[in-house]
C-alpha cells in the first residue's frame, strides 16, 4: 500500500510538473507590447483568486446523457473566496449571442458581489444556483449574492452539451480550488472543450503594469475563447491564420450521432484536419473578466469592458451574429462602504489620464487568448471530433517569416 500511494504520490508530481513546463506564448518568442506582471495572469493583481475544476470522461460517439464530456467551470473571486467584500464593476456586450447572469442589477447598482463564473452555455443555470449554495453554506448573506455573475460559451460539438453534465458538486469544487498564484490555461475548467479561431481553445490569462505620473498600477485579464474564424487570425501583426490554414476540426469515425456531422469529411490519413463547417449558431463567444487594482468607478470599468473588444479585433475577431462576446471589469481598490452607512469616500484615476489602463487592457486580452491557444493541447471529444493545437514550431515559423519572432517583448 505504502509503495503505491508513494507512486502515485510521483506520477502526479510528474504530470503536475510537465505541466509547468508547457510553454507560453511569450515563451515561444511571440512578442507583445507592454510589460507583464509577475505572473503575467489575472491573480497579479492583488487578492484575485482563481479556480477550476475540469471533466473529461469517455470518447467516441455521442450518446446524450452521457458523454463524452469534456466541460468544466472556471472562477474568479476578485478579493478571494474568503472575502464577502464586494468591488465596483462594469460590463459591455460586443455581441449579444450568449449570457451573463446578474449583469442587469450589477448596471444598476456599479457593484459586483462574489465570483465571476464560466461554464458552458447550458450549464449556466446549475452553476449560478451552486454559488448561492455555497455562499450561504459560508455564512454569507443570501442578500448580498442574491444575483451571481455566471456567464458561457457553447462547447459542442466537443462535449455532450445536452446532457448537461456539470453538477453543484463541480462548481463548489472549482471554488474551492480557488487560489493566487499561476493560473493553468488551455483545456481546462470552462474552457475545457472551446475552440479558439479553430485550433483547440479554452482558458487564457495575461497582465500589463501600468504608470500613471508616480503611481503603479496592475491590469489582469482572463479568457475563456470559444470565438472566431481561422482566415482572419493574427497574432502580434502576422496572419497565422493564413500561414496555418490547415489543422481544421475534423470527425475521427463513421456515422457520428449527431446528424450535422454525418456529411463532414472525416480526418484526414496524416492527421492534417479537413473544414468541419459548425452550423450557424454553433460557432462563438468569448467571454472575458478584466481585474485592476487602479482606483476607478463602475462607469469607468464600464469604458475598460469596452475596450476588450480592440483586443479581440486585433486577432481578427468581428463579433460575429452568432457570438456571444461578453466583458466584465472589477476594480479592487475600494469597496464602496464605511463604517458610516451614508457617506462613503471613494477615489478614481481621472479619465483624462485613463488611456494607459485602455492600451493595458488591450495588450492583455490579446496575449491572453494566444495563452489560450498555445497552451491548449489537440482534443477528441464527442462522435470523435478534433480539434487541433496550434502547432508551436509552426507558430514560431511564422513570426519568424514577418521578422517578428522575439521582437517587442
Amino acid at each position: 500500500m505504502r509503495l503505491s500511494t508513494a507512486l502515485l504520490l510521483l506520477a502526479c508530481t510528474a504530470t503536475v510538473a510537465a505541466a509547468q513546463q508547457r510553454p507560453r506564448a511569450r515563451d515561444l518568442g511571440v512578442p507583445f507590447d507592454g510589460a507583464p506582471g509577475p505572473l503575467n495572469a489575472i491573480t497579479d493583481v492583488a487578492g484575485v483568486e482563481v479556480g477550476q475544476r475540469t471533466i473529461i470522461r469517455g470518447e467516441g460517439k455521442l450518446v446524450v446523457g452521457k458523454g463524452p464530456v469534456r466541460t468544466g467551470v472556471t472562477a474568479v473571486f476578485p478579493r478571494g473566496k474568503g472575502s464577502t467584500d464586494g468591488v465596483f464593476a462594469g460590463w459591455f456586450t460586443l455581441n449579444g449571442n450568449g449570457e451573463m447572469t446578474g449583469t442587469t442589477w450589477l448596471q444598476e447598482s456599479g457593484y459586483l458581489s462574489g465570483p465571476v463564473v464560466i461554464t458552458n452555455t447550458l450549464s449556466v443555470g446549475v452553476v449560478r444556483d451552486a454559488v448561492i449554495q455555497w455562499e450561504v453554506k459560508r455564512g454569507h448573506d443570501a442578500w448580498d449574492i442574491g444575483l451571481p455573475v455566471v456567464a458561457e460559451t457553447w462547447d459542442d460539438p466537443l462535449n455532450d452539451l445536452v446532457g448537461m453534465h456539470v453538477r453543484p458538486e463541480d462548481a463548489f469544487q472549482a471554488f474551492d480550488a480557488a487560489r493566487s498564484g499561476p493560473v493553468a490555461e488551455g483545456n481546462v475548467g470552462g474552457g475545457t472543450g472551446m475552440m479558439c479561431h479553430d485550433f483547440k481553445g479554452g482558458i487564457g490569462t495575461a497582465s500589463r503594469t501600468v504608470r500613471i505620473r508616480e503611481r503603479n498600477y496592475m491590469v489582469g485579464v482572463l479568457v475563456q475563447c470559444n470565438c472566431c474564424d481561422r482566415e482572419r487570425l493574427m497574432i502580434s501583426g502576422v496572419p497565422v491564420g493564413r500561414e496555418i490554414p490547415d489543422l481544421l476540426p475534423c470527425v475521427t469515425i463513421d456515422n457520428p450521432t449527431a446528424e450535422w456531422l454525418k456529411t463532414e469529411p472525416k480526418c484526414a490519413a496524416d492527421q492534417r484536419g479537413s473544414a468541419l463547417d459548425r452550423p450557424p449558431g454553433r460557432n462563438g463567444s468569448i467571454i472575458v473578466v478584466v481585474a485592476t487594482d487602479a482606483p476607478l468607478l463602475p462607469s469607468q470599468l464600464k469604458r475598460i469592458a469596452t475596450r476588450v473588444s480592440l483586443g479581440i479585433g486585433r486577432m481578427g475577431g468581428l463579433g460575429e451574429d452568432s457570438s456571444g462576446d461578453i466583458f466584465v471589469a472589477f476594480s479592487t481598490a475600494s469597496t464602496g462602504r464605511t463604517a458610516d452607512s451614508t457617506l462613503a469616500t471613494v477615489q478614481m484615476v481621472v479619465n483624462e489620464r485613463m488611456n494607459p489602463l485602455f492600451r493595458a487592457t488591450v495588450q492583455a486580452t490579446e496575449e491572453a487568448v494566444v495563452n489560450a491557444m498555445v497552451a491548449a493541447e489537440t482534443m477528441t471529444g464527442a462522435d470523435g471530433v478534433r480539434a487541433f493545437a496550434l502547432p508551436h514550431d509552426r507558430l514560431v515559423a511564422a513570426m519568424a517569416k514577418y521578422g517578428r519572432a522575439g521582437a517587442g517583448q
